[in-house]
């Protein structure tokens, strides 16, 4: 997780929600990505969809089989699906995103429906940096829109 803060580091310098990911097999880290969504225009540029395709890439497959991703946020509805949908084998999560989360918070996509896949779920990894960093950015946010 302190790599995936790493990478909501970098976002948080680029005025990008300060979300970070990293994909991890066979205990080496084989993608990492933050959020671009605001740098690229385009709503799909997640960190964990961008980690993703990194991934599927350096392991040129889409299936994630034996993967594990750690995020400093709950992933969203978009995401959830693309962690199902990649084979991910279980997923770290840093803070719940009372606003949009969909693996717990608002609903739980990995876990309240039949899939043809199930991914395993740990939250509250270092939850208080994750949380930390969210907060000083839209308070930073909030100043600069002043």
């Amino acid at each position: 997780m302190k790599e995936a803060l790493k990478e909501a580091k970098k976002a948080y310098d680029k005025l990008e929600v300060p979300v970070g990911c990293v994909i991890v097999k066979d205990g080496r880290i084989i993608a990492r990505a933050h959020n671009l969504k605001e740098t690229k225009l385009d709503t799909t540029k997640h960190a964990e969809i961008l980690a993703i395709q990194k991934a599927s890439k350096k392991l040129n497959s889409w299936r994630l089989i034996d993967c594990e991703m750690y995020v400093t946020l709950e992933p969203c509805t978009m995401c959830a699906g693309a962690i199902i949908n990649s084979r991910i084998k279980k997923i770290y999560i840093g803070t719940m995103d009372e606003k949009t989360g969909a693996v717990g918070s608002k609903l739980n996509v990995l876990q309240d429906y039949t899939f043809n896949h199930k991914v395993e779920v740990q939250t509250g990894v270092l939850q208080q940096e994750c949380e930390k960093i969210l907060k000083e950015f839209f308070k930073k946010l909030r100043k600069l829109k002043k």
